[in-house]
């Protein structure tokens, strides 16, 4: 799994190839799925005892969890690959105790145990409360019902009634007869049958007495019928002996269109009809007989509170684009009917209704009496309905408006009296339910619909991050992505601590939750430094030595503090000036061991237990502490012991566990039970030897030390050839589904090793006790000449070391490796829980995710760095120091934070974004503004703050349409494009509109402030701290908008050098030329860096600045399409078009003759979303059906006789969301074994795409050898067990939607992504699955046997995407 040399050449040989050439072989990897939530539920999902929700999306299911502090946080997400129409809880039955908890889900109409209906496109779920049946609804005229059971452990669907509505002659479906009830009610229902389609749907739940399988379900359906004008409800019964359909009665009531039907929990026979204007109480208990028995009207709400603290007032979602795309964002998004993305001509108006209608509802949990329901109306209002049973009957009382915002897509009540609450296109919140009414708690971030993006390297933080015009008016904003784990960056000093070696925080008590003390290590000194609101050096005060180098330090007991050197091991007592609870003496009291004629080289300090090792010779001593009087203690050597193998790193428990379950909703198996029997967990640590090979050790007092495990670190490549610097850096123990052994090794790669199951072993099958104590032997003879104190107890000495047990040690099975970087890979714990997460430090940070029921790995977004440590402070519960560059950065991990964004809001709705990197400022465009003056503007926004410093209004009903920065000379200047007209811009058959628009070419130019207009940051910490504190030249993250990308974000800038800034420079953008068009301007595009391209309707142009002079421009050639013109760009001399039909058209400029040449054109019809070449032959573009296409031309000369040649469909990947925006970005990965040699970074180009979702995919290109390769292995990932799709769903199927068949794959790289978290025993059971057990996988694909498929060579690969991409 490691990279040789030889395997290193290779790889790069191949990739410069490919790199060469133009690939056409991609490999596409979503690095941040999509945010839009359209269906929310809870349940009990990952245990009977924890509370989950699941976020149903378009295209994957996300699980998260609301703590108790209202903060959502996400536990996993999984792709469904296909799109999610409806998605339902099958609720826990009592009858089916050994039944998990399931999702159930249609559009595939599958739960997690795949089943599927096949007959139609399914659109509706029910599900009826006692979990025995289910209904779906197809959009028209299609109706199933199913029956669950349980057999063997497992649910099933026993009984399934598919029935076609719109078949008269079908005898399953029984009406009523003339006999029964009313008699014209059943003459119509016979008439007009249960055609239709159907709106809503719910089970009415029977009298609970009864067993539910006795019972026939009765089923309440909203039905709109062809021609009607309202919908209907009927009420129909399963007979599951017969299997036949009762249509048991009708109720049709003149006034507003009724839209839903809910049942009410735990009130049998009772349900909500939801009608525009007010809602229906309904009483169902007599199925044949259905009444209304209360009426609330919408319209007459109480009045709405103010509450303004999160969202401004509610209005209508707007339009995502002028273009008619409202329709297309809105079927993405939000709608749960079919519609044609290519009909995007419609009336785009905003109508308004003068009533109110309920767009979402959520029960309270659990509530068997009284129950109460929270409903959000389309105004944005909450509102509460309580319905009471009493002995006057019948109550429902409606509360005063709760909260005032936009409104939902849906609502989620959860326990804790907290509300979910879902927004169609912006952020949604969680509110709590407290004091009467709803209090805003926190976001559930939402970044969708992303409008357009670009990515840079801003201020030159050395990784990429991405601005992006997200949501639309009134929550338009503009938002910063980045990749791995948000960081707040808190504090930073400057650059004066060069030569740190190591850094700890350090408790004064064990049961302490918070840190007393940090210690800095340098070269020749040591510090140390009390955490809290200031970081004051009390080095004197505790005792440690400040002249030497710190190998190791800790707290060994309460108010005992251990520094481990070179030359000592030091026992501290703190005074209380160090700390409150410190030994009320002027001057600490210390003691100290030497181990004389020896130097100490590593060392650990643990609960009571001191552990150092010595090199040349190579010695393992055990330390103990005892009391001799009032405040002295002693050091003393409980066991020493000779080392075959020096050790490279030591590893010891920091603090002392109780033997008890954990209280996590979790499944997690105890401290006690996870360790092997006999072994006291406070007394083990582990340790690396040079041999090289991890050891698991532990003390047991009066019987000495004894080997629990032992793993040996032998690594080779693909040829055999050992792979070097495999000696371990750090090595740790973690508890997450059983016991773990993670090591970083000094050449970058991460181990996993796992503790055997001893119950699988035989005795035969426990190794002696000589295999794996070979790092150790006994020293009572060979140590005597080190003069030890005289506590040295002989008897220990000949510890138990070789006696031979029925359970130690064991052989410690290497079960996964991972390269994380090319540098040593130290582990930090962020607590001293042994199921605490981990950082791994390498060439960057990674942050190791213990605490679920595997081992995951996500990068945190923050520069290289040397040392880590956490500091947990009563400010900063959750802090970490990081030393980078030697500066010394606080920053707080945000796990609270789903997505890794930062939100600017700007107003109105952001349609494109560029950055301007001599202003080092972004000029966004937006439209629907709320001002009289203007709807639409271009502005200058600061990237640190978001603020608007200055903005170009447009004239009162013109529309920024397009935007382009052009280079005119030495300067740029931006040229926007502008619709004057209202309404489409593109007639039904796909030609333009007769419209008008303008070209503007705007200057940006920088004034110096004026003497008031300096600007001055003020630090949040004091003055009198900053006095005492290594940390006085921190300047503070002014602002709490600043949290996540700071004034102070690099060292290289200037501006952070005091608390007050240099008069800076205000940019301004002027008017220097405009001229009116036929035609709104919708694309316009830089073309040889001196003119431009901009396109009005069908008709397209080159222009450019004569004599170099922004304020007169001039149009050079014209040319002209069939349809209208969406999207431009070029590459050198290419231009490609791309129009609403005719899909991407080439051309080429000739500057002799100013004409343009059409050269090529796309072989199939397409509705271009976006497109980009990567070069004149080459060009990826994006249809609003969803899918990314490689178009290239062939290699003959341009002069072909035909102006009709078409371009070859290089590649396809349907991507089930539409990508609007797409931009080239580059892929720079490092070869580890090439760094050693050369240091050579292979770079390559790669699209970015980010969707009307909020999903950001990147394109990788790879070549031909590894496409094949990367190709088998998805082939056996999408069909083994482990890591086949949830749902059970076609993946080579939905990958290849709306592509024409032969057409070569883009790899999924979040299929192939799974392969780098298996152990390396799946992986070669995956690697040795034949190809002919799945009907899906092509015989193409037989080439690659099982045995040419090498592990490491795959893994490989896939650590080269994983790392660049993170």
């Amino acid at each position: 799994m490691a990279v040789s040399e030889d395997e290193c050449s290779s790889a790069k040989s191949r990739s410069s190839s490919s790199a060469s050439s133009s690939s056409t072989h991609y490999l596409a990897k979503c690095v941040l799925r999509g945010s839009v939530v359209l269906q929310v539920l809870y349940g009990h999902i990952r245990s009977p005892a924890s509370l989950d929700v699941v976020f149903g999306k378009e295209t994957s299911i996300e699980l998260v969890i609301i703590g108790e502090d209202g903060i959502v946080q996400s536990v996993c997400e999984q792709p469904v690959f296909g799109t999610i129409k409806d998605i339902a809880i099958l609720p826990w039955n009592e009858k089916f105790h050994v039944r998990n908890p399931q999702v159930f889900s249609t559009g595939t109409c599958s739960t997690f145990r795949p089943w599927k209906l096949k007959v139609a496109a399914w659109r509706m779920l029910a599900v009826d409360s006692s979990g025995c049946f289910i209904a779906a609804s197809a959009y028209v005229d299609r109706l199933a019902l199913l029956s669950v059971s349980v057999s063997d452990g497992s649910d099933i669907i026993d009984e399934v009634f598919s029935v076609s509505m719109s078949d008269d002659s079908d005898k399953r479906i029984i009406y009523p007869s003339e006999h029964e009830g009313d008699a014209s009610i059943a003459r119509n229902i016979r008439k007009n049958g249960i055609r239709g389609t159907i709106w809503g749907m719910c089970f009415i739940s029977q009298d609970a007495s009864q067993p539910s399988k006795e019972h026939h379900p009765v089923l309440a359906i909203l039905l709109n019928r062809p021609g009607e004008v309202l919908n209907e409800l009927l009420l129909l019964r399963w007979n599951v002996r017969e299997c036949a359909l009762y249509v048991l009665s009708r109720y049709l009531e003149a006034g507003p269109l009724a839209h839903n039907i809910v049942e009410v929990p735990h009130c049998h026979g009772f349900a909500f009809l939801f009608r525009v204007g007010d809602a229906l109480l309904m009483d169902l208990r007599d199925a044949n007989k259905p009444c209304c028995v209360y009426r609330t009207s919408l319209n007459f709400l109480p009045n709405a509170v103010d509450e303004h603290n999160f969202v401004e007032d509610s209005i209508r979602v707007q339009d995502v684009d002028d273009e008619g795309l409202c329709n297309v964002a809105a079927c993405a998004l939000l709608e749960l009917r079919d519609y044609d993305p290519m009909c995007i001509d419609g009336d785009t108006g905003n109508v308004n209704s003068t009533y109110k209608h309920i767009c979402s509802w959520s029960w309270e949990p659990e509530k068997h009496q009284n129950p109460r329901l929270i409903f959000c109306v389309d105004s944005g209002e909450f509102f509460m309905i309580e319905i009471c049973f009493d002995s006057d009957g019948l109550k429902v009382n409606l509360s005063e408006c709760l909260y005032k915002g936009l409104p939902c897509k849906a609502l989620l009540w959860v326990h804790g009296g907290y509300l979910a609450a879902l927004v169609e296109m912006g952020d949604g919140m969680v509110l709590a339910l407290e004091s009467g009414g709803l209090h805003y708690t926190s976001p559930i971030q939402n970044i969708a619909p992303i409008l357009d993006m670009s990515v840079v390297d801003y201020h030159d933080e050395k990784h990429d991050q991405m601005f992006a015009c997200c949501g639309v008016a009134p929550e338009g904003s503009l938002r910063i992505i980045r990749s791995g784990i948000s960081v707040e960056k808190l504090l930073r000093t400057a650059p004066i601590y060069q030569g740190i070696t190591g850094t700890w925080t350090v408790r004064m008590k064990v049961t302490d939750s918070y840190h007393s003390f940090l210690v800095l290590s340098f070269v020749e000194e040591t510090r140390v430094l009390s955490v809290g609101l200031s970081f004051t050096d009390v080095t004197d005060s505790v005792g440690f030595k400040p002249d030497v180098c710190t190998l190791a330090c800790g707290l060994v007991s309460d108010g005992l503090l251990v520094q481990i050197d070179q030359n000592a091991v030091r026992l501290c007592l703190p005074t209380k000036v160090a700390h409150s609870e410190g030994t009320p003496l002027s001057s600490p009291v210390c003691t100290s061991w030497f181990p004389e004629n020896l130097s100490i080289s590593l060392g650990a300090v643990g609960h009571n237990m001191i552990v150092v090792s010595t090199s040349n010779p190579c010695f393992l001593c055990i330390l103990g502490i005892r009391l001799l009087s009032a405040c002295h203690y002693e050091i003393y050597e409980m066991q020493h012991l000779k080392l075959q193998n020096e050790l490279s790193c030591i590893s010891l428990l920091q603090r002392h566990f109780d033997e008890k379950q954990p209280t996590s909703s979790i499944n997690r198996v105890s401290h006690v039970d996870a360790f092997p029997v006999g072994a006291d967990i406070g007394r083990t640590f582990a340790i690396g030897t040079h041999k090289p090979s991890v050891e698991i050790l532990s003390f047991i007092p009066d019987k000495g030390l004894r080997v629990l495990a032992s793993g040996m670190i032998s690594l080779s490549n693909t040829m055999g050839t050992a792979i070097s610097g495999c000696i371990p850096q750090d090595v740790r123990l973690v508890l997450v589904d059983r016991l773990y052994v993670l090591s970083g090794l000094r050449n970058g790669m991460l181990l996993r090793f796992e503790w055997p199951d001893a119950s699988k072993m035989s005795s035969s099958e426990l190794p002696g006790y000589h295999t794996f104590s070979s790092a150790l032997a006994n020293t009572d003879t060979l140590f005597s000449g080190t003069r030890m104190p005289t506590s040295f107890s002989p008897q220990l000495c000949e510890a138990n070391l070789f006696e031979k047990t029925e359970d130690f040690p064991v052989n410690l099975q290497l079960i996964a490796i991972r390269r994380i970087g090319i540098t040593p890979v130290f582990l930090v714990p962020l607590s001293d829980s042994l199921d605490a997460d981990l950082i791994a430090l390498s060439d960057r940070p990674w942050l190791l995710h213990t605490a679920r029921h595997s081992l995951s790995y996500t990068s945190i977004s923050f520069q290289t760095s040397t040392h880590v440590t956490p500091v947990c402070s009563v400010e900063c519960p959750k802090g970490m120091l990081f030393v980078a560059e030697n500066s010394l950065h606080l920053v707080e991990m945000v796990h609270s934070k789903r997505l890794n964004v930062q939100k600017f809001h700007l107003g109105g709705t952001p349609r494109k974004v560029l950055y301007h990197s001599e202003s080092r400022l972004l000029l966004v465009m937006r439209t629907d503004l709320n001002n009289d003056a203007c709807s639409s503007d271009i502005c200058c926004v600061d990237p640190l703050s978001g603020s608007v410093l200055s903005s170009f209004k447009l004239e009162l009903g013109e529309t920024a349409k397009s935007m382009e920065l052009v280079r005119v000379g030495s300067e740029q200047v931006l040229v926007v494009g502008t619709s004057l007209s209202s309404g489409p811009a593109i007639l039904p058959s796909g030609e333009a509109e007769s419209t008008k628009g303008r070209v503007i070419v705007l200057c940006l130019e920088h004034v110096q402030n004026s003497d008031s207009g300096s600007i001055t940051f003020c630090s949040k910490a004091g003055t009198a701290c900053q006095r005492t504190s290594p940390f006085r030249e921190i300047v503070g993250y002014a602002a709490e908008q600043l949290s996540s990308s700071s004034i102070c974000s690099s060292p290289d800038d200037t501006s952070c050098d005091g608390f007050k800034l240099e008069e800076t420079e205000a940019w301004q953008l002027r008017l220097a030329y405009s001229t009116t068009w036929p035609g709104m301007v919708l694309s316009i595009c830089s073309y040889l860096d001196r003119y431009f391209l901009a396109s009005a309707g069908s008709s397209f142009y080159v222009c450019g600045f004569p004599s170099d002079n922004p304020q007169r421009m001039k149009r050079l050639a014209g040319g002209r399409t069939r349809f209208m013109i969406t999207s431009m760009t070029s590459y050198f001399t290419r231009i490609a078009v791309g129009d609403c039909r005719d899909g991407i058209l080439f051309y080429s400029y000739h500057e002799d003759s100013k004409k343009l040449e059409q050269l090529y054109s796309d072989p199939s019809q397409r509705l271009v979303a976006d497109c980009v070449l990567l070069d004149v032959d080459t060009a990826v573009v994006s249809d609003r059906k969803g899918s990314i296409a490689v178009l290239s031309c062939s290699d003959h000369l341009e002069n072909n006789a035909s102006p009709e040649c078409n371009l070859t469909l290089s590649s396809a990947y349907y991507l089930g969301e539409i990508a609007m925006s797409i931009r080239k970005g580059s892929y720079s990965y490092r070869l580890p074994a090439e760094d050693v040699l050369n240091g050579i970074d292979l770079v390559h180009n790669t699209i970015i795409a980010s969707t009307l979702l909020g999903s950001i995919i990147t394109f990788i290109p790879i070549s031909r050898e590894e496409h094949e390769l990367l190709e088998a292995v998805q082939a056996r990932l999408v069909v083994h067990p482990l890591t086949a799709p949830v749902l059970g769903n076609d993946h080579n199927e939905f990958r290849c939607r709306e592509n024409p068949v032969g057409v070569p794959k883009i790899l999924d790289g979040d299929m192939l992504t799974q392969f780098l978290e298996l152990t390396s025993m799946q992986q070669e059971a995956i690697l040795s699955l034949p190809l002919g057990s799945s009907e899906t996988i092509k015989a193409s694909l037989k080439a690659h046997s099982p045995s040419a498929i090498s592990v490491n060579l795959v893994v490989q690969l896939l650590e080269r995407v994983h790392y660049a991409l993170n």
